[in-house]
Formats: structure tokens, sequence, C-alpha cells
């Protein structure tokens, strides 16, 4: 089924935001927050759960507003993080709300980032402290986002994703940190939410000094000149951008519309790159039988796309 593409002037404003409370009743939330996106024009996705809210949402410059000055009236949420970029056009195709068991999926009972998180770092701090040589720096991303770019000297944890994130830790701790003085141990995300979670369930792991980026790569690369920035590639984003890099500017790289992981421009020349249906990385990992279901639904997309309407299946960020 199709439906028309509303157009939004551009560029679109696109807001990050998170921000670790408590909500008693996450469900007596969604449906108020849901319906004044949809009334507002504003599309993305936004997780609510006991521990919060996370998300990235899209709309009009006033309707960006109206919906954060609703979930700042949430309890606790005064103080929301909100990274702003803008978009050429709409990165979403739907707004949804969901109920989660948590924003930023850990899996480790007990973390409370608002009671344990580690010390914020501005990004004009930032680069002084991951030169320090007593400094361990930690990309807290998932293997398929460090890939096409990170911080000079940071350790890949090389995680699938961020639940894999504890266990990982716990192997490598003694690597990582030896027996004797303990280093200072810095950690960064995109947009802040992982770092803050990550460095919460280091300090309940008994480490002490710990530091993450506050506001995330995506405040970094925003704010740090690029002549000045230990910055090495683009950054992915999880919206139809797929990568931005300093100055938030659109990256370079595609989305594989199977494994929703960033393609490059040399991965596109790859005999095992069909767009909407494969790339090298996920080729083996899909047996035929989806890849022909991917093939459809790619061309009923390229169809809707020709006629301006957006197919209601279409893979969402």
């Amino acid at each position: 089924m199709d439906r028309p593409v509303s157009p939004l002037p551009a560029p679109v404003r696109v807001a990050a935001l998170y921000r670790f409370t408590h909500f008693d009743d996450c469900a007596s939330i969604r449906g108020p927050l849901e319906r004044l996106c949809r009334q507002q024009g504003v599309r993305g996705t936004l997780l609510l759960a006991p521990e919060g809210i996370n998300g990235t949402i899209a709309g009009p410059d006033e309707g960006i507003s109206a919906v954060l000055d609703h979930i700042r009236g949430l309890p606790d949420c005064a103080g929301l993080d909100v990274k702003f970029s803008t978009a050429p056009a709409m990165p979403f195709h739907r707004m949804k709300v969901r109920l989660k068991r948590e924003i930023v999926t850990m899996g480790e009972p007990g973390i409370d980032p608002r009671a344990s998180a580690g010390t914020y770092v501005e990004p004009a701090q930032w680069n002084a402290l991951i030169s320090d040589p007593d400094t361990i720096l930690i990309d807290t991303r998932n293997d398929y986002e460090v890939a096409i770019g990170t911080f000079q000297g940071a350790v890949d944890p090389k995680t699938a994703t961020f639940r894999d994130f504890p266990q990982w830790f716990r192997r490598e701790r003694e690597r990582l940190l030896g027996a004797g003085k303990q280093p200072k141990v810095a950690m960064f995300c995109t947009g802040g939410i992982r770092c803050e979670k990550s460095t919460a369930f280091l300090k309940q792991e008994g480490v002490e000094s710990v530091y993450h980026l506050q506001g995330g790569i995506l405040k970094y690369l925003e704010t740090v000149p690029e002549a000045e920035s230990l910055w090495e590639g683009e950054c992915f984003v999880f919206d139809q951008r797929v990568a931005i890099g300093h100055g938030l500017a659109q990256g370079s790289h595609e989305l594989c519309r199977a494994c929703r992981r960033p393609v490059s421009q040399q991965d596109l020349a790859s005999p095992l790159y069909e767009a909407g249906v494969s790339c090298a990385a996920c080729h083996a990992e899909r047996t035929e039988e989806q890849r022909a279901s991917y093939r459809e639904r790619h061309r009923q997309e390229v169809r809707a796309a020709a006629q301006g309407q957006a197919h209601i299946g279409a893979v969402q960020p």
C-alpha cells in the first residue's frame, strides 16, 4: 500500500535526544506524545522505558520545538540532551513511539546513569584527555559503526550490539587496565547515551577514573574545527543520511537496506552489492529466498518513489 509523501521545506530540522530519568507509567506518556508528533508533522522514532527517553525525530522547526517543549515537561526532563542537525529532505517515513525495557539495551541490572555515570568532558577538552598517554580510549559503538570512522588510538571492542559490551569488558579488563595503578578510561559514542550508560557500568565494576564525551561524536564534529580534530573518517547515524563528517556535513556512505550497515563508495563496486538487496558484508548472511523478497520490496519502493509516494513497506531507520 502506498501513501502520499508530505513535502517539507528544506532543510529539515533533525533532533537526536535522550534523557535518563524515571518514568512510572510509560504507556500514559506514549499516546499524547505520539499524537503531538503527528499533529506537528514530525517523524522518526522515540523510545520510552522506565529509565527514560531516547530517539531521533525530524520535521519543521516549529513542530520540533513543540515536541521538545512537551518532552521537557515530562518528569525530570527539563535537562533533556538534544543535538540538532539538518537534512536536505525528510529522513524518516513514519512516526513511532515505542515502549521498551531500556532506552539503550545493555541487559545489565541495576545500572543507573543518573547516579553513577562517568565525568563529562566537553568537546573542547576532549583532545587533551585522549592525547594523555595515561588514558585508555574506548569506542562503545557497534563494529560496523567503528569501521567507517573513529578517534585516533581508540580501542575497538568489535561488538555486534551494545548488549555485548559488558561481556567484552569483563573479558578484556585485565589486559586493558593491568593490575597496578588504574589508568583513566575515556569512552565515546554517537550522541552520548551509550557512553553515559557504559561509564555507569564501569563504575559499577569498580573502575574509578571514567570519563565520557559530552554530546558524543555529533557535538564534537559540530564544534571542534576540522584542523584541530582527532576524528578520522565519518560518523554513522541512524537515519537516511547514513553518515556525517565535520561540521555535520553529509557523508559519502550509503545504506544497505538488507542489513542496515553503511556501504562505502568502494563497496558499491563489489559484485555482492545489489541496491536494496545485499552488500558484501551481509550477502553470506541471507538466503536466496530472503534476497528475492528484498528485491521485490526494492522494486516496489523504486516504483512508489517515481510516483512521488512512499511505499508502506519501506525500511525504517
